[in-house]
């Protein structure tokens, strides 16, 4: 009888498996780049913790995300009615992650094409801070370290 009662037990320790931070993570960040694609910025902006904050190295300001996210919306109320395009794309050189916290440092790759005129690539080397909150994962701080290279973004591959 007391096999019974641990069988069931057994199972749910051993076979269930716990969900890997870094690919939650992964899928983290390729909702931002999906999101930033579509103009979709209430899911975006949903990504962020509600009082996140967006330190900017490249201004030398800090304010919170909110400030940030009203400059940026008319980016994607643009995309969104497709006159204009919009990408992001992340690369990771240092990654640190447990269950309900995250670290990463790497360079990301924004490109915004407004219809009929040239691409505007720019790369900057960034940080995000993210922790678990009720089940999703949420970026606290967005540290916009300093503008980077396409060379140092092709060295992160």
């Amino acid at each position: 009888m007391l096999k019974l009662i641990f069988l069931p037990l057994f199972t749910l320790l051993f076979l269930s498996q716990p969900n890997d931070p870094a690919t939650e993570i992964d899928a983290f960040w390729g909702e931002m780049s999906r999101t930033v694609a579509e103009g979709e910025f209430e899911e975006y902006a949903a990504l962020y913790h509600e009082d996140a904050v967006l330190v900017n190295g490249i201004s030398g300001e800090s304010y919170p995300i909110t400030d940030a996210l009203g400059g940026w919306k008319q980016g994607f109320m643009d995309t969104k009615a497709g006159k204009m395009s919009a990408s992001v794309e992340f690369r990771f050189s240092t990654r640190l992650h447990n269950e309900t916290t995250a670290h990463d440092t790497g360079i990301f790759h924004y490109t915004s094409q407004i219809n009929g005129e040239d691409p505007q690539p720019i790369f900057v080397h960034f940080q995000g801070l993210l922790v678990k909150k009720d089940g999703e994962w949420k970026l606290v701080m967005e540290y916009q370290e300093s503008m980077a290279s396409e060379e140092e973004w092709n060295e992160l591959k």
